[in-house]
């Protein structure tokens, strides 16, 4: 009998040890199963944002509110394609991503001379600045980047090169809290995007870098010879057809 016992107590003993063991492991099972849900509810509605802007316009930006808060106030006005001049659209893509319409969201060729070059800018395409300012933040975190890099592939299989740069076209800053090309055109020149001539369009795409330090209307030296390769390089991408995924 004291055998007995001793087994029993020593069994219960047992399962106590293992069902201690086991409420103290449930803590962070519960923080892990918390975190996969959060992940996966961000990822749906990430997903569902995508989807929803290839045919809705997009309302605001982080970029917008945050200047916004700034300044007081910001120019924007959002233009579809149809109302930007053809050369307009080529301007900014011979200024920021010449082989917009050759890959899938990231220019391989343009990253590794970036990388040994060392250069800080230079390597992201049109849709990574998209995804950038519709749905991020501006910054230079390896977080920000990463969120980035998941997205832009999403992007490209859910809108088209067309969509892609109507939206970039439309949301990026081109000038002190001057958003889009319309306000751009309007702002530093008097006229709507559709009226934009090859000079004023490469000046505006000549911008994109450094919107707050550089002017369209008060072009530094610097800024008329870069504006003047912006031109040269819409021609060619107009002639050799790497415009052909947005114009029609």
């Amino acid at each position: 009998m004291a055998r007995r016992a001793g087994n029993r107590s020593k069994k219960g003993a047992n399962r106590r040890g293992r069902t201690k063991r086991t409420s103290e492991r449930r803590p962070g099972r519960r923080v892990a199963r918390f975190l996969v849900r959060a992940a996966s509810i961000l990822a749906v509605g990430m997903l569902a944002l995508v989807a929803l802007f290839s045919v809705v316009n997009p309302p605001i930006t982080w970029t917008m509110v945050s200047e916004y808060r700034r300044l007081g106030t910001i120019e924007r006005d959002w233009v579809p394609m149809e109302r930007i001049a053809p050369v307009a659209a080529r301007s900014v893509v011979a200024a920021e991503d010449a082989n917009f319409c050759l890959h899938w969201g990231f220019d391989v060729a343009a990253i590794r001379k970036a990388i040994e070059s060392g250069a800080v800018r230079g390597a992201s395409s049109i849709t990574q600045q998209t995804v950038k300012n519709v749905f991020l933040w501006q910054g230079r975190s390896w977080f920000r980047k990463a969120l980035e890099t998941l997205i832009t592939p999403v992007v490209e299989l859910f809108w088209t090169k067309r969509r892609i740069l109507e939206v970039y076209l439309n949301v990026a800053e081109m000038g002190e809290g001057v958003f889009g090309i319309e306000a751009a055109a309007r702002h530093h020149f008097g006229v709507g995007a559709a009226e934009l001539t090859a000079p004023q369009a490469a000046l505006i795409a000549a911008v994109l870098p450094d919107p707050k330090g550089r002017s369209p209307a008060r072009p530094s030296a610097a800024l008329n010879r870069r504006a003047a390769a912006i031109m040269d390089g819409a021609a060619t991408i107009r002639v050799d057809g790497r415009a052909a995924c947005f114009e029609d």
